[in-house]
Parts: structure tokens; sequence; C-alpha cells
């Protein structure tokens, strides 16, 4: 089946476009190559994502199939709890996609655009259909075939699209409590010390204020990555985190140090602890 994210691709373009056409005559510093830049890369990543999907596929229905019950899908609380269990993986990929080096080298493709626009909604990785996909995999042990998890996985990502924007600045107080909102939003692209590493939900934002990672949006945000890169080319958006991080390996002795640089915090700092041979300094 194809995914919803597929079939609304249109949808996307239609409202991008309509954004953009407004935008640039009301923000000075409007960056239309970065639209351009979006949009490729989002192109980039369905192309991917196709491939790699014939891949995960296979796991997920494998999976599916040693599951003990299997969800009865003509009942509407069925339904109900995919919605809730893939919110709940989606928000975990997501926080770990934060906190694992090796996860955030494909999420920093999403955060790399120090603009903050629907298109930013579009700009993914190309490759990270390589890693993501084990955080799913327990939805098909809890017996939810693999049409029905794309089916919900794809609304999850479709609602995503409409809180990338700077037009919207409030919902409703309840709407903002609940759900994921652009505000809540704003806050997770904010480079702000107080939005570092916050508000990692997809629709549902109480994920977020019950294990702790919730903050309000009270400040301008400032948009983009710490270190951040130049320029438009697409091969070094998908890439320049992974030479980041190997040249970090190379500066590392020992293999618990490498794999520090690999599995540890994003831009984390250390010190390598490197255990001598007692006898190397005794004098023969």
């Amino acid at each position: 089946m194809l995914k919803p994210t597929i079939i609304a691709i249109p949808f996307f373009a239609l409202l991008i476009a309509i954004e953009t056409y407004f935008a640039v005559r009301k923000e000075e510093n409007y960056d239309r190559k970065d639209v351009w830049t979006n949009i490729i890369l989002g192109f980039g990543s369905v192309a991917w994502g196709i491939l790699f999907g014939l891949f995960t596929g296979f796991f997920y229905n494998s999976l599916y199939e040693l599951a003990p019950y299997k969800m009865p899908l003509d009942t509407w609380w069925a339904w109900t709890i995919l919605l809730f269990a893939d919110d709940f993986a989606y928000y975990w990929f997501h926080r770990i996609s934060h906190e694992v080096r090796f996860f955030w080298n494909f999420h920093v493709v999403h955060h790399s655009s120090n603009q903050y626009n629907l298109s930013v909604a579009v700009r993914q990785s190309w490759f990270s259909g390589i890693a993501h996909w084990v955080f799913y995999l327990p939805i098909a042990l809890l017996g939810f075939p693999l049409w029905a998890f794309t089916a919900m996985h794809g609304f999850n990502l479709i609602y995503q699209f409409w809180i990338h924007t700077k037009v919207i600045k409030k919902m409703p107080a309840w709407f903002e409590y609940i759900f994921n909102t652009p505000s809540h939003h704003r806050v997770h692209h904010g480079v702000n010390n107080p939005y570092l590493d916050k508000n990692y939900g997809g629709i549902f934002i109480f994920f977020d204020r019950i294990f702790g990672s919730f903050v309000e949006e009270s400040e301008e945000v400032r948009y983009g990555i710490i270190k951040p890169i130049e320029g438009y080319n697409w091969f070094w958006i998908n890439s320049h985190a992974w030479a980041e991080m190997f040249e970090a390996m190379k500066t590392k002795k020992t293999l618990t140090g490498k794999l520090r640089c690999i599995f540890g915090a994003p831009g984390m700092e250390f010190e390598e602890k490197i255990l001598l041979n007692p006898n190397i300094n005794k004098q023969i």
C-alpha cells in the first residue's frame, strides 16, 4: 500500500507554496534556497524510504507472525490503542534520536535549517530508514499488521506537518495541554538554552509532560543546530554529522572511547581513561 505521507505530497506542496508566497513578502530574511533544499531532501527521503521499506517490512511482518494475539481492526478500541502506541514509540524514537549520537546523525538533517516553515517538515534524512524502524517493532508484537501501522504512523507524520510554522502563535489552552502544536514544536527546533532537547511529542504532548521533557515557549526561538552547516549541498547535509563523529573517534585511543563517540550524547565531551601497562616504564 502507498504510505499516507506519499499520498499527501500534493497537499504538502500546495500549503508550502501558499506559505512561501506570503512569507517572501513579509519576512526580510526568508531563504528561498533553503525551501528548495528542503523539498529536494524530502523527495530523496521518500525514494530511499521506499527502498529501505522493502527490507524493514520483512522484519515487521516476521515479528507480527509471532504476536500471541492479533488485534481486531474492525473495532474502535484497537485503533485507539494503535494511535497511542505509535505516538509512544515515536516519542522514544525522537528522544533517543537527540540523546544518542548514532541516531542523531540521521535526525540532525531535519534540524539543520536555520529557518522554520512548512518546508522544514519535509527536510528529512535520506538514510534514517536504516535504523529508526527498530523503535516500532514492539507494535508488531502487540498484534498490529504492517498495513495498519503504516496507516497510523502516516497519520502521525501528516499531523506533524502543520506544526512547522510561525504563522500560528497559540492554539486554545486545552488543545495546547493535550496536543503537539506549532508553539511546542518551535521550542523543539530551538537552540536557545531552555529549549534544547525538549518537546519530543508527535501528535500528543502529554508524554513530554509525563517524562519531564516539556518546556513552554517563553522567548523568541533561534532555529538550527549548535554547530551550523553552511550551504545547500544535499549530500553534506546528510553526511556532515557522520564526518564529525569519525573525526572525534580518531582522537580516542581506546575501544570504549570510540564507542562513546558513537553511542554517547551528541557533542558529548569526556576524558578518556587509558590503562597503562604497569611494567611499561620499568627499566630492564
